[in-house]
């Protein structure tokens, strides 16, 4: 398949190596040095389970220099920068391309289809834990990568087949790929690991190894999670799964040292994503009538601090 992969960080530039390496034409859209970088050297993937790759056939521009028709674009860009993304695909996308957001904020690919009629936007969510190492070095600490899509309840359903071919080509670039029934479930499910694991991260300053062992720490980052749970049920979503217990199970799991993309920008002075991790869901806390006490105290420092 042709991908253009729009955001070249921790999660565009992770499934822009696979997708390559898997025989996939893979354009990402980058800038700056990181862009420069990738156009001299091609795309370096660094990880510690299968070791250092190095992907020439990887493309790069910025957007105003993308000028292909894609078969899917993958939107993985940080939620601040959603608007961006919209204004892209507006601009150089046409009707036949899938569009397929995999952010951390719960609910973009709505966001992006009330401002994209004519096109089919899904819902989707990814677990990996990336970041940009320098310029067109991209690190995945951790073997964790999996990608959930689907289309909304009561979304006219087009393009199906290319949703049904994105699966297995992933699945063909070792990524685990899921093409949902139920996406508002699903990516429900993600949003509950990372958003308390990136609220609690930035509230304790604390890195993974802190909250792998009993503590205030573990402690709220298992209230946070409960605090998710209970607004899907609010919103009449039945879980298949234990959240805490799945939670605990990746958090448990991850490399010493390890952080969520919101804390380590809110640790650089960066833009971050604390209105749609934190600020968001006690929004969504006031719309369905449940209380989110940890999520309004951590919202609050928040206010005060950042």
């Amino acid at each position: 398949m042709k991908f253009c992969i729009f955001g070249a960080g921790g999660t565009g530039g992770v499934l822009a190596a696979y997708l390559a390496m898997a025989g996939n034409d893979v354009t990402v859209i980058a800038r700056g040095a990181h862009l420069a970088a990738i156009r001299e050297h091609g795309l370096t993937l660094r990880t510690n389970h299968r070791g250092t790759e190095q992907i020439k056939s990887v493309k790069a521009c910025t957007a105003e220099d993308y000028h292909d028709v894609p078969d899917v674009l993958l939107v993985c860009v940080k939620y601040y920068n959603i608007e961006d993304a919209i204004a892209f695909a507006k601009e150089k996308m046409s009707a036949d391309v899938l569009i397929v957001p995999v952010l951390n904020v719960f609910g973009t690919g709505g966001v992006m289809q009330e401002k994209l009629p004519e096109f089919t936007c899904l819902d989707g969510c990814i677990y990996v834990m990336g970041e940009i190492a320098s310029p067109g070095v991209i690190y995945q600490s951790d073997k964790m990568l999996r990608v959930i899509f689907g289309y909304r309840p009561q979304q006219e359903v087009r393009l199906l087949a290319k949703a049904q071919e994105l699966e297995q080509v992933m699945q063909q670039a070792q990524i685990r790929a899921h093409f949902s029934d139920n996406i508002i479930r699903d990516a429900l499910q993600k949003f509950a690991f990372v958003s308390p694991a990136a609220a609690a991260g930035a509230y304790f300053n604390e890195t993974s190894e802190t909250f792998q062992v009993e503590g205030k720490e573990r402690t709220m980052f298992i209230g946070l999670i409960k605090e998710v749970e209970a607004l899907g049920k609010a919103m009449g979503i039945t879980f298949e799964s234990n959240l805490v217990e799945t939670g605990l199970k990746i958090m448990d799991a991850l490399k010493a040292g390890s952080t969520m993309s919101m804390q380590r920008d809110i640790q650089r002075g960066r833009n971050s994503e604390f209105a749609g991790l934190v600020e968001r869901v006690v929004a969504l806390g006031q719309e369905y009538g449940v209380a989110v006490p940890l999520y309004q105290q951590i919202a609050d420092w928040g206010r005060k601090n950042l």
